[in-house]
């Protein structure tokens, strides 16, 4: 089994069906106004890098990370697809961002995710994420839970 996790561009047909997947799940767990998943045109702005994770060059995951100019960076749309959970492609995703974060000069990644996502919030505590006060579009809504880590 290969695994490959490199920077690519979000416009192509793998990386949209892990969009499609991403909030398909979303929308299972979560009411619409509390879904802020970024879509293929705003994940082709200039701060945002899409990591592509794959195993034997399928793409069964990916992240983005957007900067924002001042030494902080928000993660974005973390999603691995069924076939490939329980393989540590989320880990090492989240690992490959934060190694290029750090070489970026960002100092502190901060994400969002929701209280019945329990595989995410279990991967970003084992990576040394903190629950943080919600920040920007997400104070008041109760269905999103914020957490950062300084790199």
């Amino acid at each position: 089994m290969s695994v490959t996790i490199a920077i690519e561009p979000p416009r192509q047909p793998e990386v949209e069906a892990l969009l499609a997947g991403s909030e398909a799940f979303a929308a299972e767990l979560y009411p619409p106004d509390s879904c802020y998943l970024m879509n293929v045109s705003e994940l082709e702005a200039p701060e945002v890098e899409v990591f592509v994770a794959r195993i034997d060059g399928v793409a069964l995951g990916m992240a983005a990370l957007v900067s924002r100019g001042d030494g902080t960076a928000e993660l974005k749309r973390l999603f691995v697809d069924d076939r490939a959970r329980g393989q540590r492609l989320a880990g090492g995703l989240l690992d490959a961002i934060e190694e290029h974060a750090r070489d970026a000069g960002v100092g502190v990644i901060q994400l969002e995710t929701g209280p019945q996502s329990f595989a995410a919030l279990a991967l970003y505590d084992r990576h040394g994420y903190q629950r943080i006060p919600n920040f920007g579009p997400y104070v008041g809504d109760e269905f999103s839970v914020c957490m950062e880590k300084t790199l």
